[in-house]
């Protein structure tokens, strides 16, 4: 799922920080990839499925080295699945807003209240409801959908 790297605003972030968020949020899907694609081409078959953020879409203030993290993954998942597209491998990614997970305990009230304040259903996201759509999109029932980025957002994304 990725690490948030706590809050704090662009300036005062320290690079150390802001490459470790890169590092678990972006380089660690490219290397998982990286891996596991050569042995999909193999078997002729595969689905992957990155997880992404809402904030990667829309940026979240106070979380600009999180945000940047998931717009990068979410541009790797279009790029690795155009170039999949005619192997059988698809590659789509979910962009879900904010669910109530242990992530939560690096990050600020203040922050986790923005978070709240910008979900038009006015609740955090089930971890259940990101599993039914991650289960659909690795299943054989996903057979047409490649490079694409399906929101969770209770009705936050703008695009």
């Amino acid at each position: 799922m990725g690490t948030t790297g706590g809050n704090g605003t662009t300036w005062e972030l320290a690079p150390d920080v802001w490459r470790r968020v890169i590092d678990v949020n972006m380089i660690g899907p490219y290397l998982t990839c990286r891996a596991v694609v050569p042995h999909m081409l193999k078997q002729g078959y595969g689905h992957i499925v990155n997880i992404a953020s809402i904030a990667g879409k829309e940026g979240n203030p106070n979380a600009s080295h999180y945000s940047a993290s998931k717009a990068e993954l979410i541009g790797l998942t279009k790029s690795l699945g155009r170039e999949l597209a005619g192997k059988n491998i698809l590659v789509n990614a979910v962009t879900p807003a904010a669910a109530k997970t242990e992530i939560f305990d690096s990050m600020s009230q203040q922050h986790i209240d923005y978070m709240l304040s910008k979900i038009p259903m006015n609740r955090f996201l089930l971890p259940q409801e990101a599993a039914s759509l991650i289960l659909w999109l690795s299943s054989e029932d996903c057979a047409f959908s490649t490079g694409s980025v399906f929101d969770l957002s209770g009705g936050r994304a703008t695009y």
